[in-house]
């Protein structure tokens, strides 16, 4: 059967219904499903909160007895394989629906096609590809993780007319107006985590939440690059550790066993990467408030190196990224670093009592680090500043998008400036659309492919 506009209407939806609940369904994607009989939605659902249930036998469920014979619309590709629940291509099958119209092939090797053949073998109706772009994009943070075994990464800058993205030595300056602030806390809320450097964390303490009313819950786990454990204890982030997860990702200089091996540095320890990023495998990855409980951040559990092989580079620099200036271990940008191995053992021992995870992965090596973060389940990254922390993952080739406020109002001489603006974009690129909120333009580009 060929493709219709009415399909295409109903996937659609299908994608504006899977987006409800981005950033919040764990390691599971966020899918959307419509079932339709005779050109009415008798059933719709969005993967539940934590990744259980699936859509599909939600959407089953509510459309009951109407779902034989009807077409169903399916952002994902329906899973083939029993793992904690049962397939959905079995589900679709039992309730004897007629048709089933997918946007995107799963690339999961445990389903990839098979949920198709599942279907078509039982008779069933199955045409895939349908918006395939549109559903690409709602489901880019979990297709990047199970590709690239890291995080899909999405730099946002807010530029002010005279390329600046701040002012020095004051702080955070607002240059964007309410109506774009709010729709970067919108997509906060459907990301997993968001990065920024600890010159930005020192200079703008800032809260990094979702601050939208109904939406507070939904705030990101929050990371800094923190080579030298420089956040001041009375930050923002540091209060409300517990609240919302924060991690720390220092350099091996202060790992507390870095003297082991008669002292040698640990990355020529034994399984230093999983070690030093306390990532093992044997534990599921949680979710955003689950972050550190449970078990000890940096845990020496022995870990496989596999995240780290294969394409999990594809983009990135094969050569370690030169460290910031101005953010060396020892003299952070912004900060004052312990002063010895005593005061840094108080420090961090101050910073883990007040609920902050530090995990032990070079700040300036993003294409070790986003595949530490992919085993935690962290499939949406946000890094939000500096400027520096912005050119650090650019050159590493690993941003995917890119979105660019630009705002009439002018910062002067002592501004911060802005790694690139809408005259400059880093090659390889395409501008995806424009966008006015209020008396800001928001420009986008996605990573060709």
């Amino acid at each position: 059967m060929s493709i219709t506009p009415h399909d295409e209407s109903f996937m659609a939806a299908a994608i504006r219904l899977s987006r409800r609940h981005l950033g919040r369904t764990a390691t599971n994607p966020s899918v959307g499903c419509l079932i339709v009989k005779d050109g009415v939605v008798v059933g719709q659902a969005v993967t539940a909160l934590g990744g259980r249930p699936h859509a599909e036998p939600q959407a089953l469920a509510e459309a009951g007895e109407l779902a034989r014979g009807a077409t169903v619309y399916v952002t994902l590709e329906p899973c083939s394989h029993h793992g904690k629940t049962p397939p959905c291509a079995e589900a679709l099958i039992a309730y004897g629906v007629a048709r089933v119209v997918i946007s995107v092939t799963d690339p999961d090797p445990r389903v990839s096609g098979r949920g198709i053949s599942m279907l078509r073998e039982a008779g069933i109706e199955v045409d895939a590809g349908v918006l395939e772009a549109e559903g690409r994009r709602s489901l880019a943070g979990y297709l990047t993780r199970q590709t690239k075994n890291r995080p899909y990464v999405t730099l946002k800058l807010a530029v002010s007319a005279d390329g600046m993205i701040g002012r020095a030595g004051e702080g955070q300056v607002a240059i964007t107006g309410p109506e774009a602030r709010a729709e970067v806390q919108a997509l906060r809320a459907e990301t997993d985590a968001i990065l920024v450097g600890i010159g930005t964390a020192i200079s703008d303490d800032p809260l990094l939440t979702v601050r939208t009313p109904g939406l507070e819950a939904q705030s990101p786990i929050r990371i800094v690059l923190d080579p030298s454990l420089a956040l001041p204890l009375t930050s923002k982030l540091v209060a409300t550790a517990r609240d919302v997860p924060v991690i720390l990702v220092a350099s091996e200089q202060v790992w507390p066993l870095s003297a082991d091996a008669e002292g040698l540095p640990p990355s020529v320890l034994a399984d230093y990467r999983g070690r030093a990023t306390g990532l093992d495998p044997s534990f599921e990855p949680p979710t955003k408030g689950e972050v550190g409980k449970g078990r000890d951040p940096n845990s020496l559990a022995p870990v496989s190196n596999k995240s780290t092989s294969g394409n999990v580079a594809q983009g990135a620099s094969p050569q370690p990224i030169s460290p910031l200036v101005g953010e060396m271990p020892g003299r952070a940008e912004g900060g004052t670093a312990p002063a010895d191995a005593t005061d840094l053992d108080s420090r961090r021992a101050a910073l883990e009592a007040a609920g902050v995870e530090i995990v032990y992965c070079n700040p300036y090596h993003p294409e070790i680090l986003l595949p530490a973060l992919a085993t935690r389940g962290i499939s949406s990254l946000l890094v939000e500043g500096g400027a520096k922390t912005a050119r650090l993952f650019l050159e590493a080739g690993l941003v995917d998008r890119i979105q660019l406020y630009q705002a009439p109002v002018t910062i002067g001489a002592d501004g911060i400036e802005s790694p690139f603006d809408a005259t400059d974009i880093p090659s390889g690129f395409a501008h995806m659309g424009t966008r006015i909120f209020g008396a800001d333009r928001l420009d986008e580009y996605e990573r060709e492919s």
